[in-house]
């Protein structure tokens, strides 16, 4: 019997990543969206509002699973309106799919709702894990306790729940990452910044979807629930970071940037500097304890192989 998976808020980058991943392992998928994909993507499309229930939660009875991708960009400034988007975004939406588990008959065996690997506080000392790491403070950290709490609100004794707190998935395809580091990178303009101690946490788009299948097939005596960091095992400092996406390219030299001139660039391009002075020392201790294993575990290999995607094929259509 074909199993059914539904992810909400689907239409992005990595929605359509995960729709092609799971319709190639024999699944249904169902994209829960508000707009039409910006490429195509396989998959049936569902339309709801991420607030009121409708015809929509059908498609939850019977299910085997549920992704929830929905929210506002954080890649903006941060605005009191932009905020306040930002916050209901997450929190509505969230709150919409555990009203609607709670009313169908037959709800989906596992929940995955994203979260972030920022919840964790700006880190150059040691690595944060879900047993030991520290929570920060400020208003992304905020947002993140918010939305993790949203997803425990309900009560669902059938439903198994985890919080997927990533790091930034890179991967080749309109919308993704990649279509804006790639042109800094290649003009020169990707070296370290802000003197580049800062230690980055990142997937690959694979492994990313590779990790949401696990925790959907998981057996019930290993299964994981609550904080789930989905980062690969080895962060590195972004000085390392820039020079290996740097060689991936064949450019020799990036230009340095200090913090001053990180915030003026990030003000002018209507982002913040949090996303990349932050310290972000997220390593996957839960899913390594219970036997998930990466594909591109290390950096220089993931962008080495993603860069040679994006020389043959482009970002676009993806």
């Amino acid at each position: 019997m074909t199993q059914r998976l539904v992810v909400a808020g689907g239409s992005g980058f990595l929605g359509r990543a995960v729709a092609r991943h799971f319709t190639a392992l024999g699944w249904e998928v169902v994209i829960l969206s508000r707009s039409r994909p910006a490429a195509p993507a396989p998959g049936r499309r569902v339309a709801w509002d991420a607030l009121r229930q409708g015809e929509w939660v059908r498609e939850l009875d019977g299910a085997a699973a549920l992704l929830n991708l929905a929210g506002r960009t954080v890649n903006c400034r941060y605005s009191a309106a932009n905020m306040l988007e930002i916050y209901t975004s997450r929190l509505d939406s969230t709150r919409a799919l555990g009203r609607a588990l709670a009313s169908v008959d037959r709800p989906p065996r596992v929940w995955l709702n994203s979260s972030t690997a920022t919840i964790y506080r700006d880190a150059r000392d040691h690595p944060q894990d879900e047993r030991t790491g520290e929570l920060g403070s400020g208003f992304s950290v905020d947002v993140a306790r918010r939305w993790e709490a949203a997803l425990n609100e309900e009560t669902l004794p059938h439903t198994r729940r985890v919080a997927l707190r990533t790091a930034m998935v890179y991967g080749v395809g309109t919308g993704g990452i990649m279509e804006t580091t790639d042109r800094v990178v290649r003009l020169g303009a990707a070296g370290a910044m802000a003197g580049g101690e800062q230690m980055v946490s990142w997937i690959h788009e694979r492994d990313f979807c590779r990790a949401a299948q696990f925790l959907i097939d998981s057996s019930p005596e290993s299964a994981l629930s609550g904080p789930v960091n989905v980062t690969a095992p080895h962060p590195l400092p972004n000085a390392a970071f820039l020079r290996a996406y740097r060689d991936a390219w064949g450019v020799p030299v990036g230009v340095p940037s200090t913090a001053a001139l990180i915030g003026l660039g990030a003000a002018v391009m209507g982002s913040e500097a949090e996303l990349l002075l932050k310290s972000r020392w997220v390593v996957p201790t839960r899913l390594l304890d219970a036997g998930f294993t990466f594909e591109y575990p290390t950096w220089p290999q993931a962008i080495r192989e993603l860069v040679a995607q994006a020389r043959r094929e482009g970002h676009a259509g993806h």
